[in-house]
């Protein structure tokens, strides 16, 4: 009776923390509805920025390739996701304090900000290749590796961004900390991205692929526990 009661208790507390989280989603997207110059800003920026490399050097080996589309995707990931906590000021945060548990906070903004990576790196590639083609070989690798890199960044950053509200300089905090967590994704996602270009061999892929997912579990569960403490601060 005590193990039926509590799978019970268990199971409804999974559907409060996935009904939670489903609202939570659902403000975000209302939020960004209505303020579409933020989304829009972004976007302007990844369509200006492809546009300025394929002026500066119609031909791209695809090397550079690689590089200047990683290095478009962290910038934009870091003007999207910037904003996730500090943007909302101390009254609004006490107000969501009230109303949900912070696990459910934490996880649908980092699901938003997948969501919102993952369009803006889709929309980088096509505009990549309408401009100066794509060089890529293997595209299921490569859209592994955009995936990977999407929940990377999107996790790093929303948590980094939570600490950062914390502070009076978030902006200066969030590159302190944010640059010695991204660098190792990024390195990997490179090298994953070259082997998909065709730049590297593929004998060590998957152990290349384990060690991304592995970076990416491990801030995942860092994010998840941490993330209460920091939000009864």
């Amino acid at each position: 009776m005590f193990l039926v009661m509590k799978n019970i208790f268990l199971h409804l507390q999974c559907m409060n923390l996935g009904t939670e989280i489903l609202v939570l989603l659902k403000k975000e997207l209302v939020l960004e509805w209505r303020q579409k110059y933020a989304i829009s800003g972004i976007l302007l920026y990844v369509l200006s920025t492809v546009f300025i490399v394929f002026v500066s050097a119609r031909e791209l080996d695809p090397s550079t390739w690689n590089s200047f589309f990683w290095i478009i995707i962290l910038f934009a990931s870091v003007n999207a996701i910037t904003k996730s906590f500090v943007q909302e000021g101390g009254n609004r945060q006490l107000y969501y304090y009230s109303l949900v548990s912070p696990l459910a906070v934490i996880i649908s903004k980092i699901v938003y900000n997948v969501g919102l990576l993952l369009l803006i790196s889709i929309l980088t590639f096509f505009t990549f290749g309408l401009f100066s083609g794509s060089p890529v070989q293997d595209l299921n690798q490569f859209w592994l590796a955009i995936f990977l890199g999407s929940l990377g960044f999107s996790i790093t950053f929303t948590f980094i961004s939570a600490i950062a509200s914390k502070s009076n300089n978030s902006a200066t905090l969030m590159a302190i900390l944010g640059f010695p967590v991204v660098i190792p994704i990024l390195l990997m996602l490179i090298k994953l991205s070259s082997s998909a270009l065709g730049l590297e061999t593929k004998g060590n892929i998957d152990n290349d692929i384990l060690i991304l997912i592995g970076i990416d579990f491990l801030l995942v569960g860092m994010s998840i526990i941490l993330f209460p403490f920091l939000w009864r601060d």
